[in-house]
C-alpha cells in the first residue's frame, strides 16, 4: 500500500487551533492548569499548543513543561541499544493539586502515557490528569487509556506506521500512514 497523507499542512493548522479552543473552553484562564509535553515527540505538539495558546489567550496563567519518561518505560531494559534520556524541564516545583494536561503526538498502545503518569507522581499528586494527542490510533491499546482531546482518530493495522512530520524538524506539517514489513 502506498503511503498516504491523513493530515496535510492546512488541516494540521486547523487541528492545532481546534485543540487549543477546546482547551480554552474547558480550562478558561488556565489558572491551576499545567501543560506538559512528553519527551521526545510530544514536545513538538506541546510547543505548538503552548505558542498558539499564548496568542489566543495572552492573559492566561498556565505553566508549561517537558517530561522525560525514559526510565519509567516498561521496556527500557529490554532494548539492545541503550535509550538516551531527554531532559525534564519543569519551571515549577510540583504539580500538587493542579490540573495537568499531558501532550503526545500519537496515542498507540498507551504504554507511553502510563510511563508519563508514573513520572508525574514524582512531582506531586495532581488534581486531575487529561490527555491531548494529535493522532489516536484506535483499537490498538494494550492499556485502557483514552485521550480527552484528539486531533484525528485513525483506524490502522499493526503493519502500518503513523508518522508525524513537524515543520521545525522535517520541513512540513503532515501526518502520514506508511506500511511497514512488521508482522504482529
Amino acid at each position: 500500500m502506498q503511503p498516504r497523507v491523513i493530515l496535510n499542512t492546512p488541516q494540521f493548522a486547523l487541528t492545532i487551533d481546534r485543540l487549543c479552543y477546546q482547551l480554552i473552553e474547558n480550562h478558561n484562564d488556565f489558572k491551576d492548569t499545567v501543560l506538559i509535553g512528553i519527551q521526545p515527540r510530544g514536545i513538538y505538539l506541546s510547543n505548538r499548543i503552548n505558542e498558539r495558546l499564548k496568542v489566543l489567550r495572552p492573559d492566561s496563567q498556565f505553566q508549561y513543561g517537558k517530561l522525560d519518561i525514559t526510565f519509567y518505560r516498561d521496556d527500557f531494559r529490554r532494548r539492545e541499544k541503550p535509550l538516551e534520556a531527554s531532559t525534564t524541564e519543569l519551571d515549577f516545583v510540583q504539580i500538587e493539586g493542579k490540573k495537568v494536561i499531558l501532550v503526545d503526538d500519537v496515542l498507540y498502545t498507551g504504554r507511553t502515557i502510563r510511563s508519563a503518569m508514573d513520572a508525574l507522581l514524582d512531582f506531586g499528586r495532581p488534581k486531575q490528569v487529561e490527555l491531548l494527542v494529535l493522532i489516536d490510533r484506535r483499537y490498538t491499546r494494550h492499556l485502557p487509556i483514552e485521550a480527552n482531546y484528539v486531533g484525528k482518530k485513525v483506524d490502522s493495522i499493526a503493519s502500518e506506521l503513523v508518522r508525524v512530520e513537524w515543520h521545525d524538524q522535517d520541513g512540513a506539517d503532515k501526518v502520514w500512514i506508511l506500511t511497514t514489513n512488521k508482522e504482529n
